[in-house]
């Protein structure tokens, strides 16, 4: 089998699971950024201070490093995880760190008076949540929440370093066994920019979606 044959089946077995652990990853990530963001919005000073500083920790520290510490030293506090599962885990905290700051802003940014009025109308929070805030907010962070997928599909290649058989993990397994390196690292580069291009444009379609819904614009 010759090195182009190898690097493409390569990819073809990583792409797959590179694509599963990224989606589950930013559908974890949203849900627990939404909770997080909305938890420091309305849970009062403490809830607020305790979450900030988890976040801040989970943005100060490289991702490698979170990865690495969790697949590896997850064994000494009784946390023995499978490389997915710990690959999934690490990058669903780390987009949740990063996910709950877009969603903060979208709600610092609406006026404070349609908070005020869905309260004086009798709305619970978790009310005002689903039918105020998240609506109004939607297409204002849609251009950040797209840039922070993209990062995440690029981040998938440092599970790589905990064993996970991604897309980066099995084309370097072919390089490293060719010696093919130039080619090997070319088709690698070239399946992250085609992810890439893809998710831009389905945040494009999206936005000009939820554009059209929320304010009858084409």
């Amino acid at each position: 089998m010759s090195v182009v044959q190898e690097t493409l089946w390569a990819v073809a077995r990583g792409l797959p699971l590179t694509v599963g652990i990224w989606l589950a990853s930013i559908a974890t990530g949203l849900l627990a950024g939404v909770l997080v963001a909305c938890a420091r919005h309305f849970g009062g000073w403490a809830v607020n201070a305790i979450l900030a500083t988890l976040v801040e920790v989970v943005r100060g520290v490289p991702f490698v490093v979170q990865a690495f510490l969790l697949y590896y030293g997850g064994p000494f506090i009784g946390l023995d995880l499978t490389p997915i599962v710990a690959g999934w885990l690490a990058l669903s905290v780390y987009a949740a760190a990063y996910f709950s700051e877009v969603f903060r802003a979208g709600f610092r940014a609406i006026p404070p008076g349609h908070t005020e009025a869905a309260r004086l109308l009798g709305l619970r929070t978790n009310q005002t949540i689903t039918r105020i805030l998240l609506p109004e907010m939607a297409l204002s962070v849609l251009p950040a929440l797209a840039n922070l997928a993209v990062i995440l599909i690029k981040e998938t290649a440092i599970l790589s370093i905990i064993t996970v058989p991604e897309l980066t993990f099995t084309v370097q397994g072919v390089g490293s066994a060719t010696f093919a390196f130039a080619q090997t690292m070319a088709a690698l580069a070239i399946s992250y920019w085609l992810l890439v291009e893809l998710t831009a444009w389905a945040a494009r379609r999206l936005e000009r979606g939820i554009a059209r819904a929320t304010l009858g614009t084409a």
